[in-house]
């Protein structure tokens, strides 16, 4: 692994991530078990929450959180929640009303709420990150969404949970946490009200003060400090990695190339949208080649079709160097998740497919810790159990296997050139 005091720069001029001692991080397996933390600590907050999500729905579950946050605000707590204007764009109308009357300073992110917004530049690069931040004390990362395990939106109500995770953090990181949610919420409320915002700072007796202010709380990538115990590396050592549109573009692949890199026994990936660019795949070829044990667990059963295409297209070529491919089957997969030799892990957001990783706005927990880890494989453990290996011979040989990779190819780079992304993918 790679040194966790390491400052130097990374490949293409990213900064790696900052690494700080004396947390407490909990893993967490879905809504089931994450829904019941957040709503304790909301509910014993003192000062603020700040809350940050790609969907909030208005199925039960996202009502008991409402609820909490509604009842923190009416007694005094400043709660922030900021909400993906795609992502919960069905929704809005339902948790404006929840949230109404209470105090909760709710945002929206790029709202979709105008005909004329589908055309402003930048639509596509969302608020793609789940973040929950209460009094600086406690913080929740990770890719579940203020939904029911059970509720997909594309499919309805099904028996079984989907396989998710994200941690509970408590300690240094999460300041880091509060950081980044806090800049999140500020960027929606500068997205659509600068106008009041620059009014506000013309009018200010301090015009230059109030305008560091302001920009000092839209700079998310930009973490604080830390108390000086920060070199105590007990009990476990976390960093938390953001991908934005600033100076974090490439964070988040970056962390996965360099611990992929650096394995010596073992890679297990799981995640639900996985089409990487060039150097990830080489990064994964390679481990492979050198002995290193590298397992993918992919979805099975599709949310989205053009989503496990797009996976499949890249089967026999990864394949063919010796990574092993499950696809999960029991239920929808959204896990975004990865262990690395004994003590590298990683939960957040991040997908590894170019919505993810060039566009959207992501947050994943980086953990060097062997306990952590392990906890984590185990739960890989148990998921590629009960799922398929992809196995036999490739059945995409020839034009048919040409055809579809040039698709799928051809589809991802359109996207990205309308989203403004060019180069190499």
């Amino acid at each position: 692994m790679m040194p966790a005091d390491q400052t130097s720069a990374w490949a293409g001029g990213v900064a790696p991530p900052r690494f700080v001692g004396g947390n407490q991080v909990h893993l967490l397996q879905g809504g089931d078990e994450l829904f019941p933390r957040m709503r304790s600590a909301i509910q014993a907050a003192t000062h603020e929450v700040w809350f940050a999500t790609y969907i909030f729905h208005t199925d039960d579950a996202a009502r008991g959180l409402a609820d909490a946050l509604s009842a923190a605000a009416r007694r005094g707590v400043a709660v922030h929640v900021v909400v993906d204007g795609f992502g919960s764009m069905a929704t809005l109308a339902t948790l404006r009303e929840w949230l109404a009357g209470d105090g909760v300073r709710l945002e929206v992110f790029r709202p979709l709420d105008r005909w004329y917004a589908w055309l402003q530049p930048g639509q596509l690069r969302r608020l793609h990150q789940k973040l929950c931040v209460v009094d600086q004390a406690v913080a929740f990362v990770g890719g579940v969404n203020i939904i029911d395990d059970r509720h997909d939106l594309n499919h309805g109500w099904t028996e079984a949970p989907r396989l998710d995770f994200a941690v509970e953090v408590s300690g240094p990181l999460a300041a880091q946490v509060h950081a980044v949610t806090r800049a999140m919420w500020a960027r929606a409320r500068l997205g659509h009200a600068w106008r009041d915002e620059v009014r506000q700072l013309a009018r200010s007796a301090a015009p230059v003060d109030q305008t560091l202010r302001l920009l000092r709380r839209l700079r998310a990538t930009r973490m604080p400090d830390g108390d000086e115990g920060d070199d105590d590396l007990r009990p476990v050592l976390a960093a938390l990695v953001v991908r934005d549109n600033l100076r974090q573009r490439r964070a988040i692949e970056r962390s996965y190339i360099e611990a992929i890199a650096a394995a010596r026994t073992q890679v297990d990936i799981a995640v639900p949208y996985f089409y990487p660019g060039r150097a990830f795949r080489r990064t994964l070829r390679r481990a492979a080649r050198r002995g290193v044990a590298v397992r993918l667990l992919l979805q099975g059963k599709a949310d989205y079709r053009i989503a496990l295409l797009a996976a499949r297209a890249l089967y026999d070529e990864l394949r063919g160097h010796g990574v092993r491919i499950y696809e999960y089957t029991p239920a929808f997969l959204h896990a975004k998740v990865a262990v690395v030799d004994d003590d590298w892990a990683t939960v957040g957001s991040s997908n590894i497919d170019p919505l993810s990783l060039l566009l959207n706005l992501e947050a994943n927990v980086v953990v060097q810790d062997a306990d952590f880890a392990r906890d984590l494989r185990q739960r890989f453990e148990a998921a590629v159990a009960v799922s398929i290996e992809v196995t036999g011979a490739p059945v995409k040989r020839g034009w048919r296997g040409w055809a579809q990779r040039g698709l799928v190819a051809w589809m991802a780079t359109i996207y990205l050139r309308v989203a403004g992304i060019t180069g190499r993918y």
